[in-house]
């Protein structure tokens, strides 16, 4: 074995290099956050030579003409001065690693300049040498580096193609301009603009110049803060009904800091389970500031991890504060509508059902009974308001309450008896009655505290399979809850001795093989497959058809429950037809 000597200072800062510069974005990364840390308003970054030349440019404070030299070495930094440092850290660097790294494997020359000087320095290094002389420069500084990794062949060997290295640039780049709204933020490869922020739209303005205007019409705002643990977070989230094939837009901010961050990633992730098809992903941008002393950033070189002090708070914050700001904007205003009942002798059916069907959210049933009672025995009505949900068109034939209706919902009618048509402002909306209804109904049976169960007198044997028996046993309570009461006659025949009253239409037999098949071997999140199946399995079908009371009746409890995008399965349930696309395909001026 060799004797024990000491590595040269470049060898040292080329090992400390492969920690803190993976590949190109990784220098843009360490100097566009020097300009921040520095107080920048206008960043610009420029990229040439296959990603191995970059130039960044800022209006910030500049370095000391008297630190310049200093600043290239390792573990040099003007942002912490002690250990405890550590734990209150209001800048995105600390480390003092990247500047001395970036010289040792790369060509640099840096001009700067202080408010405080009438000339600036001009710093050229290579192979971690540093050479200073005055220069005349505006007041920031410019980062020039070139020939990346030259004297690295193997790190260069493993660089993937310019427009990969650049496609990791410009996503980095579209992050911390979402990260930094208040600063004009430039990107141009080969001297082509790819994006440009001005610093003044806020991250409104960011997202509508970095992506669209239609994008930013499918998110919704979030904004919380407790006041207690000094936690607030910010940022837009997209609705259920428009997603991304990747996590590549779960934008997440911590200080300020772009990182990677699990515990949000599981808030978001649960926030959206049974909103979003699998394999989709929303739109997220979150800005969460902390307490300092409450993080540790100083987990790896590249600062993109952090851990928290109190995971399990900072995960229910963020993943209330998404629901929170989602369901917030679910309702599309409509509430709880009044009709007036005018004092006429209405027309009446034969067919007049006494067992009409009335919504469960119906807040004045008594009321309506006694109405139609009155209208059955034929006496005169005074002119009184009645909360109508859903009576048959048996029950009252009137012609006003009709008119009302269409007015409310404006409801054309049915395609195919399965899509209901409704006009709205701006186009023809058409939504699907089937997952329409499966997602009020998911809601309901899961708010319920008590389930609501029909008693059955008589009930088939089911036989079930044996590697279905350890499942059912295991988990009664489970089905218990929804409202299933489940008995073993044998080992592997049961009974059902109550079902939802939801589904007492329904073969019990029928409903246990949608649960089992359902499940497919998985018993993960069984809970929610026997919700989700019973949901599905007790709203309207497609090629229904429905009355005019029937179709209000599923929009309106469709509308006013929570996360009405989509259905449990993530399905999307309405379209919206603008009317100017109807008019343009009929070449119409509008």
């Amino acid at each position: 074995m060799k004797r024990i000597q000491q590595l040269s200072k470049n060898i040292i800062n080329q090992i400390a290099a492969g920690e803190v510069i993976e590949r190109p974005a990784s220098v843009v990364k360490e100097l566009v956050e020097n300009s921040i840390d520095a107080g920048a308003t206008k960043i610009s970054i420029e990229v040439t030579n296959e990603c191995r030349n970059i130039r960044v440019a800022d209006n910030g404070s500049g370095i000391h003409p008297d630190d310049i030299v200093l600043a290239f070495s390792k573990h040099a930094t003007s942002k912490i001065e002690k250990s405890e440092d550590l734990f209150d850290l209001h800048t995105l660097g600390f480390r003092g690693e990247a500047l001395a790294s970036i010289i040792s494997i790369s060509r640099v020359t840096c001009i700067t300049r202080t408010k405080d000087f009438d000339y600036g320095t001009k710093v050229v290094c290579e192979n971690s040498e540093v050479e200073s002389t005055k220069t005349g420069c505006a007041i920031g500084t410019i980062m020039q580096i070139t020939d990346l990794f030259y004297n690295l062949p193997v790190r260069l060997k493993f660089l993937k193609s310019e427009r990969t290295e650049f496609a990791y640039i410009s996503e980095l780049v579209y992050a911390i301009a979402l990260a930094n709204p208040n600063i004009s933020i430039e990107l141009k490869n080969n001297n082509k603009p790819v994006l440009k922020t001005d610093g003044i739209g806020g991250i409104e303005g960011v997202i509508k110049n970095l992506y669209s205007k239609e994008l930013f019409s499918h998110l919704r705002k979030i904004e919380k803060d407790d006041k207690l643990a000094k936690i607030e977070i910010q940022g837009y989230v997209s609705t259920p009904d428009f997603t991304r094939s990747s996590k590549k837009d779960y934008h997440i901010f911590v200080n300020g800091r772009t990182v990677k961050c699990p515990t949000c990633i599981k808030a978001i992730d649960v926030a959206y389970k049974n909103t979003i098809p699998n394999g989709k992903y929303p739109f997220v941008v979150i800005k969460l500031n902390v307490p300092a002393d409450d993080i540790d950033i100083n987990v790896h070189p590249t600062k993109r991890e952090v851990r928290y002090k109190n995971q399990n708070q900072i995960f229910n914050f963020v993943m209330s504060s998404i629901l929170q700001g989602i369901e917030s904007n679910f309702s599309r205003d409509f509430h709880e509508k009044v009709v007036t009942i005018p004092s006429i002798k209405p027309n009446y059916d034969s067919n007049y059902r006494d067992d009409a069907f009335v919504s469960e959210n119906n807040i004045n049933t008594s009321r309506i009974i006694q109405t139609i009672q009155k209208i059955s025995d034929n006496k005169p009505l005074q002119s009184e308001k009645v909360h109508l949900y859903n009576p048959e068109p048996q029950v009252v034939q009137n012609k006003l309450i009709t008119e009302e209706i269409k007015q409310r919902e404006k409801i054309i009618g049915q395609y195919k008896d399965t899509y209901i048509l409704i006009e709205q402002p701006d186009g023809l909306e058409i939504v699907d009655q089937h997952i329409a209804d499966e997602r009020y109904i998911y809601e309901t049976l899961k708010s319920q505290r008590v389930p609501q169960s029909q008693m059955l007198f008589v009930s088939d044997v089911i036989e079930i399979e044996p590697k279905e028996v350890d499942i059912i046993k295991d988990n009664i309570d489970k089905f218990e809850k929804f409202g299933y009461g489940i008995e073993f006659l044998k080992e592997n025949e049961i009974i059902f001795r109550k079902i939802p009253q939801l589904l007492s239409k329904y073969n019990p037999k029928d409903i246990l093989k949608d649960i089992l098949e359902n499940i497919e071997g998985d018993i993960n999140n069984l809970e929610e497959k026997i919700l989700i199946t019973t949901s599905c399995k007790s709203a309207v079908k497609a090629n229904t058809p429905l009355n005019l009371f029937q179709m209000e009746e599923i929009i309106t409890r469709w509308r006013n429950c929570p996360n009405n995008f989509t259905c449990p399965h993530g399905r999307p349930i309405s379209r919206l037809l603008k009317h100017s696309e109807i008019a343009k395909f009929f070449m119409r001026q509008e």
